[in-house]
C-alpha cells in the first residue's frame, strides 16, 4: 500500500495540471504572483540603495521575499486536514506554474503577426524583455517560440520538481526566486541589485533544465530526430548567456528544424524547416515534454511509497 502522504501529493499534483488546463491564469491584480511582483517592485529599484550596498541589498531581499511568498503555502500545508489540502492545494500549487498561459501568450503573438507585424512586435514586447520595435515576422516569431521552449524548464517544470521534492512551500519558494530573476536579472542598471536573483534561478533551474532536455532528447528519438536535436545542443548550447536556457532552446531547436535567432545576439538550430511551419512542432513537443514529466514523477512517487511501505523504511 502507498503511504497516504504520497498519493495526497500526486492527487495535488494531477489536480493541478488539470486546474490549469481547465482555467489558465487569470489577469487579476490579486493573483499571487501579480502581489508578489508588485512587492518586488516595491525594493527593486536600484535608485532606493547606494552602489556599494545594492548586491548586499538584492541579497537580504531575495531572502525576505522567498520567505513571506512561501509562508502561507508552508502554514497551509502544515495545518490543513488532508480533504481541505487536498481541494485547495490544487490552486495552490496552480499559482505557482504556468502552461496554458505558456501556450496562450505564443499563440497570441503567431495570430497578431496575421494582422500586422506592428501587432506582432507589440504581442511579443509582453513575453521578452529585448527591444522589439525594429523586429520583422521571423525575428518576432522567433522571440515568440523561444520563449516559450525557455519557460517549458522556467514556469513548469521547475516548479513541479520543487513541489514534488518541498511540497507546496517549495514551489512557491521557486516561483519567487524565478520572478525576482524575471524582474531584476538583466545587466543594465539592475545588475547589482539583481546579481543574487539572477544567480539563484541558475542554481535552482540547474537539475530541472537538465531533465527538460532528457525528456526532450527522448522525445526526438521517438520522433526520428535525435541526432540533429543532439548534435544542435552540443554546437550551440552555449550561444545564449546563461548555462540553463540555451540547452533546452538549443535541443528543441534541432529537434523540430528550426532557427532561434535574436540579432546581434545569438543563432541557434540549423533552420531547414520555417517557424510559422514548425511552431506547432514546438507546440506538441513542450507539451509532450511535460507529460512525460507528469507520468514519471507520479508513477515514482508510486513506487517510492511501495519501496518504503514494504521496507518499512
Amino acid at each position: 500500500m502507498v503511504p497516504a502522504e504520497l498519493v495526497l501529493t500526486v492527487s495535488v499534483f494531477a489536480g493541478a495540471l488539470i486546474v490549469d488546463r481547465l482555467f489558465g491564469d487569470p489577469q487579476s491584480r490579486y493573483h499571487p504572483v501579480a502581489l508578489l511582483g508588485l512587492f518586488i517592485g516595491l525594493w527593486g529599484k536600484p535608485g532606493h540603495f547606494s552602489e556599494r550596498t545594492q548586491r548586499a541589498a538584492g541579497i537580504i531581499f531575495w531572502i525576505i521575499t522567498a520567505t513571506f511568498f512561501a509562508l502561507p503555502f508552508l502554514l497551509f500545508t502544515l495545518v490543513s486536514p488532508w480533504y481541505i489540502y487536498l481541494i485547495i492545494g490544487p490552486f495552490l500549487l496552480k499559482a505557482c506554474f504556468a502552461w496554458r498561459a505558456l501556450e496562450e501568450h505564443t499563440f497570441a503573438v503567431a495570430a497578431a503577426l496575421k494582422g500586422s507585424v506592428n501587432l506582432g512586435r507589440e504581442k511579443v514586447k509582453l513575453v521578452v524583455s529585448r527591444d522589439t520595435s525594429r523586429l520583422e515576422k521571423d525575428h518576432i516569431l522567433s522571440a515568440g517560440y523561444e520563449s516559450m521552449t525557455e519557460n517549458l524548464t522556467d514556469s513548469v517544470i521547475s516548479p513541479l520538481v520543487f513541489f514534488i521534492i518541498f511540497g507546496l512551500a517549495g514551489a512557491a519558494v521557486y516561483r519567487a526566486a524565478n520572478t525576482m530573476d524575471a524582474m531584476l536579472g538583466y545587466r543594465d542598471e539592475r545588475e547589482r541589485i539583481g546579481w543574487c536573483s539572477a544567480r539563484m534561478d541558475d542554481i535552482l533551474n540547474f537539475i530541472p533544465a537538465r531533465i527538460t532536455v532528457a525528456l526532450l532528447l527522448l522525445y526526438f528519438l521517438f520522433r526520428g530526430r535525435l541526432s540533429p536535436a543532439w548534435n544542435v545542443m552540443r554546437r550551440d548550447s552555449r550561444k545564449r548567456p546563461g548555462f540553463n536556457g540555451g540547452i533546452v532552446m538549443a535541443a528543441m531547436a534541432g529537434g523540430t528544424g528550426v532557427r532561434f535567432e535574436k540579432p546581434g545576439a545569438y543563432v541557434i538550430g540549423n533552420g531547414g524547416i520555417s517557424l510559422e511551419t514548425g511552431g506547432m512542432e514546438i507546440v506538441k513537443a513542450t507539451r509532450a515534454v511535460i507529460l512525460m514529466f507528469s507520468v514519471s514523477a507520479c508513477c515514482t512517487l508510486f513506487l517510492l511509497g511501495s519501496l518504503i511501505n514494504t521496507t518499512g523504511i
